[in-house]
């Protein structure tokens, strides 16, 4: 595809591709309540029984739009390679969501659709370096996966930041020239479009594993084909997502480094500590979304537009980042101590 197709056809594209992710979700919807519903708990930031498996309405949505794009000769292998992937970790989290399972075969196919999606990117290895580089990237999108479902706790700030990274990955592309590229990022972020307002303000249907995990695939994925087509520089693929790195990234080191165990079910992220000290979801989803756009979209446009390094800028957002998280739970802790409430 030399060009984004005219604006009209476009807008059908984006169009379908919501409509028929709404549609899909409206199904799911159904299903949820007879089939997966989803009950409130100790580890849960939801009162009221809800059903999950609602992200599969978006990622059919999406990825039928990729085979299609396939077909008409518009993103070729790589659009095959990350709709084939997307499904691989969708289906294993379909079965989560039915049937809880053990990490071991979840984590493997994270791996093996990781894997066949780097090797679309980058080719077989041909030396110890490139090798180590692929292990590298391979490891990247696992982590991607489960930080998305880490981070899937409350009402519209998975699907939220989902939109986001899919929307500047089209700005990326379109600036940088890879159509492509762009239209599949267009297409995710009306796939999740469609999904939003099932599960804002407040969620009617979760994303459940199905969805989380999946999305973080397809933005992952997306990213890797930026960096690797030479669209963006690496350190801009982190710092779009750093709102999740940050937050699921720390709460996952200070537990392993106090000894817990770290793989269990939790509410020690920082948007979960905000929900329990009364903030609502649309707020602190609104908080993560002002981080997005107050920190994360400047920065990046001071590296693609004004060209100041771009490891600075990770860094600058990786250090600020760190500290708001860290001031901002101690707050949130030294609130709960002083009012006697469960940390």
């Amino acid at each position: 595809m030399a060009a984004l197709p005219a604006t009209p056809v476009l807008a059908a594209w984006l169009f379908g591709a919501a409509v028929a992710s709404a549609l899909g979700t409206a199904l799911m919807l159904g299903y949820g309540r007879r089939r997966l519903l989803d009950q409130p708990g100790q580890r849960r930031s939801h009162a009221t029984p809800t059903p999950r498996g609602g992200g599969l309405g978006p990622v059919l949505a999406w990825c039928a739009a990729l085979f299609a794009l396939a077909g008409a000769g518009a993103g070729g292998t790589q659009a095959l390679l990350l709709a084939i992937g997307t499904l691989a970790v969708a289906a294993i989290g379909l079965v989560d969501d039915h049937r809880p399972l053990p990490a071991w075969p979840r984590l493997l196919v994270h791996a093996a659709a990781a894997v066949l999606l780097v090797a679309g990117a980058r080719g077989l290895p041909a030396s110890a370096t490139d090798l180590a580089g692929s292990a590298a990237l391979v490891l990247a999108l696992v982590a991607l996966v489960n930080f998305w479902n880490f981070m899937d706790g409350i009402d519209g700030l998975a699907a939220m930041q989902s939109a986001f990274v899919a929307f500047a990955c089209g700005v990326v592309a379109v600036a940088a020239g890879a159509p492509a590229l762009a239209l599949a990022a267009m297409l995710l972020c009306a796939s999740v479009a469609g999904f939003l307002p099932f599960n804002t303000p407040r969620a009617r249907i979760f994303l459940g594993d199905v969805g989380s995990g999946a999305l973080g695939f397809a933005c992952g994925g997306l990213l890797l084909f930026a960096w690797d087509g030479g669209a963006m520089p690496w350190p801009i693929a982190p710092l779009l997502a750093s709102a999740f790195l940050l937050d699921a990234g720390l709460t996952l080191a200070r537990r392993m480094l106090g000894g817990r165990r770290w793989y269990t079910a939790h509410r020690e992220h920082l948007y979960q500590w905000l929900v329990r000290r009364g903030r609502s979801h649309a707020r602190v989803a609104a908080l993560y979304l002002g981080w997005n756009l107050l920190i994360v979209t400047p920065l990046a446009v001071a590296v693609l537009l004004h060209h100041i390094p771009p490891l600075t800028a990770l860094a600058a957002a990786t250090a600020g980042g760190a500290l708001l998280w860290w001031a901002a739970r101690h707050a949130l802790l030294r609130g709960a101590r002083r009012y006697g409430a469960a940390p």
